[in-house]
């Protein structure tokens, strides 16, 4: 158990029956009445994000949780296939739980996010930037660069990303795996 003052930006807790990772947070003292902290609490299991009041001295059950690193194998199914770095052990992942699982391909390291009381993996979190080549996209037009027109391109791992009309098939580009975003070129 841990104090309302104690909240601290990813700070897991457990409330309702639910797991919530703390992303934002705020400790108010108004002129009149008593001290609260005012927070933003991220679902783990869906995403959804609210906003929560807690007075000070509140008791909430907190929740330890560990980062590791796992590397991605294989898919089965529905679910990913991961090895722990350190014990080789390999675990299955659900589709819904990975972040950015667009862009994942084979080999690459992601942290998976567990609750060290059960084990039970909460989700993955993919790199916010990644590098992939350019598989296939149309060609685009010498000197048509003067306006911000974007066109799709297929990326190695099957993802369509949206680019400037330059950059051309075979090229490597940078992806905010948390958007999908085009970021920048690579230059080799």
């Amino acid at each position: 158990m841990i104090n309302a003052q104690d909240i601290k930006i990813g700070t897991c807790i457990r409330m309702d029956g639910k797991l919530y990772f703390c992303i934002d947070f705020l400790h108010v003292k108004p002129g009149k009445g008593n001290t609260f902290m005012r927070t933003k609490l991220k679902d783990v299991v869906n995403g959804y994000v609210l906003e929560r009041r807690f007075n000070i001295g509140e008791k909430l059950e907190d929740v330890r949780v560990e980062r590791r690193p796992y590397q991605y194998l294989y898919q089965e199914g529905e679910d990913y296939i991961f090895m722990n770095q350190e014990t080789f052990e390999q675990i299955p992942i659900s589709h819904d739980l990975i972040n950015g699982v667009d862009f994942l391909l084979e080999g690459q390291v992601v942290d998976v996010v567990s609750d060290a009381s059960t084990e039970t993996v909460l989700y993955a979190d993919m790199p916010i930037k990644v590098q992939q080549k350019i598989t296939y996209t149309e060609p685009g037009l010498k000197g048509d660069t003067a306006t911000n027109t974007l066109k799709p391109a297929t990326v190695e791992s099957g993802a369509t990303v949206r680019v400037p009309l330059f950059i051309n098939e075979g090229e490597t580009i940078e992806i905010d795996t948390r958007d999908g975003s085009y970021v920048s070129r690579v230059k080799a």
